[in-house]
């Protein structure tokens, strides 16, 4: 569980240092700098999502597998 909320934390600390980094050297106007940004993260969080259902899919499994070999014991 704590490498799940490592990972979300770096996450989210490298969409917040990439996005002032676009903001300082982009020769883009405001608006398509927001929308470029709104894609971006959009897809951070939904790679976030994937990767903690991966994780909880995992553990659901492994939880299973421990609940029938303490059953045989």
């Amino acid at each position: 569980m704590l490498k799940v909320i490592n990972f979300i934390g770096g996450l989210i600390l490298g969409a917040l240092v990439g996005a002032v980094v676009v903001l300082m050297l982009t020769p883009q106007s405001g608006q398509d700098v927001q929308a470029s940004l709104q894609t971006r993260l959009n897809a951070i969080v939904e790679e976030g999502r994937r990767a903690a259902a991966d994780r909880r899919a995992e553990l659901e499994a492994q939880f299973a597998q421990a609940r029938q070999v303490s059953k045989r014991a």
